[in-house]
């Protein structure tokens, strides 16, 4: 299997894209109520994607010539990190979140990053503790949870 991440150029924003529009549509549901997906959603709306390729955060895991799996990583701080739903369980998650850290820790003492349900488990194995417990409103009265985690060297 030929695995390597890449840097996002600003061709790869269509893929960026559906990577994570198809993971939060497939994978949300389960976690959050409707209004909070909408949130997220257009949270991570195409204008964001853009603008954080262009500015050398956005990288792409691609396997056998496959784009499978994304993650942003701006300073400090691990953004957007999604694998798609068909690709899941393979150890790509894995690999983005060790390539973020080493990125990360070769300039900074900690990382941080905003922890979805699904994701938060995932993060607390890794060491990551809980700093901060936001809700947010989102439509139809909805609201969406979410731990900001941190992780120290």
């Amino acid at each position: 299997m030929d695995r390597k991440i890449i840097i996002a150029q600003p061709k790869d924003a269509d893929i960026v894209s559906e990577i994570t529009q198809v993971t939060i549509k497939t994978v949300y549901p389960k976690y959050y109520p409707a209004g909070a997906v909408e949130f997220f959603r257009q949270h991570h709306s195409m204008d964001r994607i853009i603008e954080n390729i262009q500015k050398g955060y956005v990288y792409l895991l691609v396997v056998d010539g496959r784009s499978v799996g994304t993650v942003t990583i701006s300073k400090n701080h691990i953004n957007r990190l999604f694998v798609l739903p068909d690709c899941q369980h393979q150890g790509f998650g894995k690999a983005l979140m060790d390539f973020a850290e080493e990125k990360i820790f070769s300039s900074f003492d900690t990382i941080e990053l905003d922890a979805s349900f699904p994701a938060k488990k995932i993060y607390l194995k890794r060491g990551y503790t809980e700093v901060e417990y936001n809700v947010i409103d989102a439509v139809n009265g909805d609201h969406l949870c979410y731990d900001v985690m941190r992780k120290t060297r």
